[in-house]
């Protein structure tokens, strides 16, 4: 027997988010109608994930659907929203929601324009595209947003799919995207940098000495905030930092660059922020402030 409340639910965009919510809300026992794949890879993480389910055009996925799903990038949101609405494709009554962390429902003010209901569920999680993100969704939030009245269904249908929903205000949808990809985007370009370089040191398995490193401090961070501060920026340890810089400045003449300026930046934020926790006295921050030199200037062209 069906559990009320049950949603014909269509996917528009068979991507790593898109398929993987999908089957999560497949899971609660929606029945998916229709999933749209245009690659090759998305093709064949659709038959994976949502086996079963047919690939259908985008017009026909929202005339079946009481729930369509736009997992489409954030740049293709706004104009696919609008085309269908140029089409008449949205239906009164009719739950749209999309999983960009950019935007919330603005975006969406064609289909609340006849009716439908817009609702913006994105998860605070980076998924593979593969069955193992189904767990990861056990242990993530995603940033909500919906009309006050529309709320406790976003919200429910978050629950539903095993994560927990965080209620962010629609004009606070960009900060709160930039602060997921500040975390979690740049920790993948600081650890491919710190591996590179380990590597070609001649450290066979850059992973084994980082990752141990990174977790605990991972950990550290998240329990402890910025009491967790090491190293030798938060000590005051000039010295140190001015060997690096050097180091760094020799090893990245042949390399783009990429690596010094990350660190020299990264390095300047967390004296400052070390400094205003009073970790550092006012000389020490000027030390290591001159200790990590001018900042490097913009390729010609930029």
């Amino acid at each position: 027997m069906a559990r009320p409340g049950r949603l014909g639910v269509g996917i528009i965009g068979a991507g790593k988010v898109g398929a993987i919510l999908g089957a999560s809300l497949r899971a609660a026992e929606h029945a998916v109608v229709g999933v749209s794949a245009v690659s090759d890879a998305s093709r064949e993480r659709a038959e994976n994930l949502l086996p079963g389910v047919p690939i259908l055009e985008i017009q026909d996925i929202v005339e079946r659907s009481e729930l369509v799903l736009l997992a489409v990038p954030d740049d293709a949101l706004g104009e696919l929203v609008a085309g269908l609405a140029k089409l008449g494709a949205w239906q009164p009554g009719q739950l749209v929601a999309h999983t960009s962390g950019r935007f919330g429902v603005g975006i969406l003010n064609p289909v609340r324009a006849v009716g439908a209901i817009p609702l913006a569920l994105h998860p605070a999680m980076t998924f593979t595209g593969m069955s193992l993100d189904l767990t990861r969704l056990m242990d993530c939030t995603f940033g909500v947003t919906a009309d006050a009245a529309m709320l406790p269904i976003a919200q429910a249908l978050v629950v539903e799919m095993g994560a927990e929903p965080v209620v962010i205000a629609e004009a606070d949808r960009t900060l709160y995207h930039a602060s997921l990809a500040h975390s979690s985007n740049h920790m993948v370009t600081l650890v491919a940098q710190a591996s590179q370089m380990l590597r070609e040191i001649g450290v066979e398995t850059p992973e084994s000495m980082l990752g141990p490193l990174l977790r605990a401090t991972l950990e550290n961070a998240l329990a402890s905030g910025e009491s967790a501060l090491t190293g030798p920026v938060a000590r005051g340890d000039a010295g140190t930092v001015s060997a690096h810089v050097q180091a760094l400045r020799e090893y990245d003449g042949g390399a783009g660059g990429d690596i010094f300026a990350a660190y020299q930046a990264m390095a300047r934020a967390t004296a400052r922020r070390a400094g205003n926790r009073g970790l550092l006295r006012p000389e020490q921050l000027n030390e290591i402030d001159e200790a990590l030199g001018a900042e490097p200037e913009a390729p010609e062209g930029n």
